[in-house]
């Protein structure tokens, strides 16, 4: 499982002219789910993500957890964070079929829920269209 966490002022996804999900403070999460992932690789990895002590202490280090900073989850499927790009057109053979990244995603997102956090979405498998305001900008990759 990839994430890639980007910490943010603010971010919204939109499918057409619709917002389905937006935050202020907090983590834009693109995250993708590998063909071999499991529920406990999405357990470890909703973990990690409210774990990302990446928010700055009176001392201007990268010190404070997400939660400690107020922060809200904005946290979007990306299935092209597997691209295979040894060629100029990218393949995705290493991405996880929807009918085992959806529920894999899901999870991920239940339990950031269920560790407090406000999470928003957008909607699986569909055309959306993600803005942020990115601060620092800070932008973590994270394998699981």
């Amino acid at each position: 499982m990839r994430a890639v966490i980007t910490r943010v002022d603010s971010a919204s996804v939109k499918i057409g002219a619709d917002f389905c999900g937006q935050i202020d403070k907090g983590f834009l999460v693109l995250l993708g789910v590998h063909q071999t992932d499991t529920e406990e690789k999405a357990k470890k990895m909703a973990d990690k993500i409210c774990g990302m002590r990446i928010f700055e202490d009176e001392n201007g280090k990268m010190n404070i957890a997400p939660k400690d900073a107020g922060a809200k989850l904005l946290i979007v499927s990306q299935f092209t964070l597997y691209a295979d790009c040894s060629s100029r057109r990218p393949g995705f053979s290493e991405a996880a079929r929807p009918e085992i990244s959806k529920p894999l995603y899901e999870l991920v997102v239940s339990e950031c829920r269920n560790r407090g956090f406000e999470v928003q979405t957008g909607e699986f498998g569909a055309d959306m269209k993600v803005e942020s305001v990115n601060d620092g900008p800070v932008t973590i990759v994270l394998d699981v």
